[in-house]
């Protein structure tokens, strides 16, 4: 077991670190042990990963999303730490000593910067494009990720007084953590070679909407429907032949609809269990607050 505290670089929608002692409740007992590889296709924030990579030493990692730019960032923080966080630490500085109408014009001419990158087909492999990305996760509304069909990123700046743009010890400690860490940008079903009898794999995709004003799966230009959902789950059925330990997470429809079985259905063969998290179920701030969550596994 390892002792060093790993944490989030970015937020992410659906993060969930406020969870992590709930699945952390449900890692396989032989995780670490007769397990020693873990596959996460929808790394999002990562919060499990950091996690895994804190308690447990494993012989091999794989990461994916189909968010490029996401990707980018984590290969960079991987690979370029240092400059990374001397990026970092410059903006950080010039974006804290401005006013509130400057630091919203600041944020603007970034967010515009990151775009142009976008479009010049660079930000997949730019150190430049992941500082920018982590500088506009730490400032932005919410701290969301969100793109037009266009694929550029629209999300307004946000109201913070003292946000910490650069973490540097964190950075550094997730730069080691990733050195063992297989990291690809590429669709869930590209793992399907990584994973075997010997894997633990946490699915943590898209979650199916509540409702229409909960609707935000838009972590890039693509969407994850319902088809998208079976799709995944047949994914799964085919990984839980092969041996695998399987940990999806997803929102629980019967928080709208006490007769919605969607899930209960796709999972049949599956162990559902139902966790309690604060979510903001719609645009609102009324809308925030207890509801249920799945976890759902083949062990």
């Amino acid at each position: 077991m390892k002792n060093q505290a790993l944490h989030p670089v970015v937020k992410w929608a659906g993060g969930k670190s406020q969870l992590i002692d709930k699945i952390r409740r449900k890692y396989p007992a032989e995780l670490g042990k007769q397990i020693k590889k873990y596959a996460e296709p929808f790394i999002g924030g990562g919060a499990v990963l950091f996690d895994i990579l804190s308690r447990y030493e494993l012989d091999e990692i794989y990461i994916s999303d189909i968010n490029s730019e996401l990707v980018n960032m984590y290969r960079k923080i991987k690979t370029d730490s240092e400059k990374l966080i001397d990026m970092l630490e410059k903006i950080q500085a010039e974006y804290l000593q401005l006013d509130d109408d400057n630091r919203k014009k600041f944020f603007l001419s970034q967010r515009n910067r990151y775009n142009a990158l976008i479009r010049a087909g660079i930000s997949k492999d730019s150190i430049e494009s992941a500082a920018i990305f982590i500088f506009l996760n730490r400032t932005c509304f919410n701290g969301l990720y969100r793109v037009n069909r266009q694929g550029m990123y629209n999300v307004p700046a946000g109201k913070y007084k003292n946000p910490r743009i650069c973490d540097a010890e964190n950075l550094r400690a997730v730069s080691e953590s990733l050195q063992n860490v297989e990291i690809v940008c590429a669709d869930y079903r590209s793992s399907v070679d990584f994973i075997d009898e010997k894997t633990f794999v946490y699915f943590d995709p898209p979650y199916r909407p509540l409702n229409a004003t909960s609707n935000f799966t838009a972590y890039s230009e693509n969407i994850f429907d319902d088809r998208s959902q079976t799709e995944l789950a047949e994914f799964v059925q085919m990984l839980d032949k092969r041996g695998s330990k399987i940990l999806v997470s997803n929102s629980d429809p019967k928080n709208a609809d006490p007769n919605d079985n969607f899930f209960d259905d796709l999972y049949s063969k599956q162990i559902i269990a139902r966790i309690s998290a604060n979510r903001m179920i719609n645009r609102n701030a009324n809308g925030r607050g207890k509801i249920t969550e799945l976890l759902i596994s083949n062990f």
